[in-house]
């Protein structure tokens, strides 16, 4: 025998929200709600009727139940940084003697932050924690340039067509044909 189904406390809204839904993830919460209340149906006919799978459905009653039948504002929605060791304004501040340093003409030792975060933390921290701390705040590692700023091409190109080559050395060697 199956359970119950619960949620009959919220059913009125639910049967509210199902007409005044302006968005399809609410009116798939709504139905999950009322239709095995109203119509006795099943979870694996439930879903099949909004388009979800089984598993899917279940976690749209659930979230319309225990958000007492209406989406609440000001709980936070997904997404964002949970396990943050530091606010944007703390990172700045922190931040900002590495950055006048760097700005005198100095350079910023990644390997310096790392241990400066590990001592405001009291705790390890990984190395890509530094990295990503730097990216945030828009820094970025600087590698050298393909050529020369000052590197004139047309005389690499004049001294490539003009200098001696290994093939005109290899001519002076005699080749011997092997056994």
């Amino acid at each position: 025998m199956s359970r119950r189904a619960s949620g009959w406390e919220v059913l009125k809204q639910a049967k509210e929200q199902v007409t005044k839904a302006k968005t399809v993830e609410d009116l798939k919460k709504a139905q999950a709600v009322v239709l095995p209340l109203e119509m006795r149906l099943t979870m694996e006919q439930t879903a099949e009727a909004i388009g979800v799978s089984i598993g899917w459905a279940c976690r749209l009653r659930r979230q319309f139940i225990c958000d007492g039948g209406m989406r609440q504002k000001d709980r936070p929605n997904r997404g964002g940084r949970r396990r943050e060791n530091m606010t944007r304004e703390e990172e700045a501040a922190f931040l900002s003697p590495f950055f006048e340093k760097a700005g005198s003409g100095g350079i910023l030792v990644v390997s310096e932050i790392k241990q400066a975060i590990e001592d405001r933390l009291g705790r390890k921290i990984a190395l890509a924690s530094a990295y990503n701390l730097l990216h945030r705040h828009h820094w970025r590692k600087i590698v050298p340039d393909k050529r020369h700023a000052k590197a004139d091409v047309n005389a690499q190109e004049e001294w490539k067509k003009n200098s001696p080559t290994s093939s005109m050395r290899s001519s002076r060697i005699g080749w011997v044909k092997g056994k």
